[in-house]
């Protein structure tokens, strides 16, 4: 009985200790992604989801939300998000006429 629980308590603490190497790499992986992207280049016209976020002034979960239900204009690339500038700003022009437009409706 006690090397039997001595066996399921070294089964488990493998299993702790392969668990945490796996979220240390993940962990070490992700850090090191970012250092090998470009800086952000405020002339550039290509956005991240941070970039979006900070422009539009919500929070990520928010674009990540408008994304997924195209109701903002956005394309993957390699599963990761991004955003044309250009087409934002357009989707904002939009979105503010859309607006204007139902307003004087309603005051006529």
């Amino acid at each position: 009985m006690a090397h039997r629980l001595s066996l399921r308590r070294t089964t488990i603490f493998r299993k702790l200790i392969h668990t945490l190497k796996i979220l240390h790499y993940s962990a070490n992986l992700s850090h090191h992604a970012t250092e090998f992207m470009p800086p952000s280049n405020p002339d550039n016209p290509i956005m991240t989801i941070g970039e979006v976020a900070d422009y539009l002034k919500v929070t990520e979960r928010t674009i990540y939300r408008l994304a997924g239900a195209k109701q903002i204009p956005a394309f993957k690339v390699g599963g990761s998000w991004r955003f044309s500038k250009p087409a934002i700003d357009g989707w904002i022009q939009d979105k503010s006429s859309m607006k204007s437009n139902s307003i004087a409706q309603q005051t006529q």
